[in-house]
């Protein structure tokens, strides 16, 4: 019989494999975007945390659930349109995977404890929340930074490095020194933190 963990781990996963966008692998196989992500957020979370329980693996897997449902487009643009989307998609992805916590089992405590790590409540004064951060973090760093820095203007995309910076902890910055970068990309964060 599955337990009440991997009951919510398929569930969380089935919910992502429902994304229509699609990611190619390092592999060169083609996944759920929302999926591989997912994915590449667990792959970090033993590098970040000593001791990850269930519900901050749960909460890591789960951090953007169901996010194409509601595009960024249908918030103003700017920094406060896109800080309101992204608190409205943390408290949707934190309630709807508390509901499947509850589904399965887990009690009312461990599902409320789940959404306060996906709304990032605590940031910097609580370590599975500061866990799920750096995760993020070095997901961006390692697999969209390269492609995004190339739409954004080069000053826009210096504060962007220097914020996700300022969000991560030292461990994280150790573990994102230690990353493959092409030499546009590693310039980019050494011009960065070098004027922080």
């Amino acid at each position: 019989m599955p337990t009440a963990f991997d009951q919510t781990l398929a569930a969380i996963d089935a919910l992502h494999a429902q994304d229509p966008r699609t990611s190619i692998l390092a592999d060169g196989t083609s996944t759920p975007q929302e999926l591989a992500y997912a994915q590449r957020m667990s792959g970090w979370l033993d590098r970040v945390h000593d001791a990850p329980d269930k519900v901050l693996r749960l909460a890591i897997r789960a951090q953007h659930l169901q996010r194409w449902l509601v595009p960024r487009e249908q918030y103003p643009e700017g920094r406060v349109g896109y800080l309101t989307w992204r608190r409205d998609q943390g408290i949707r992805a934190g309630d709807t995977t508390a509901q499947l916590m509850h589904d399965t089992g887990f009690s009312a405590e461990d599902a409320e404890r789940v959404a306060t790590i996906i709304g990032k409540k605590g940031l910097g004064r609580d370590a599975d929340v500061q866990a799920l951060e750096d995760c993020a973090c070095l997901v961006f760093l390692e697999n969209y930074f390269a492609d995004f820095s190339r739409k954004i203007e080069h000053e826009h995309m210096v504060r962007i490095v220097q914020k996700t910076w300022r969000k991560m902890s030292p461990r994280a910055h150790a573990l994102a020194l230690t990353l493959p970068m092409s030499d546009a990309s590693l310039a980019l964060v050494k011009e960065a933190l070098s004027a922080e």
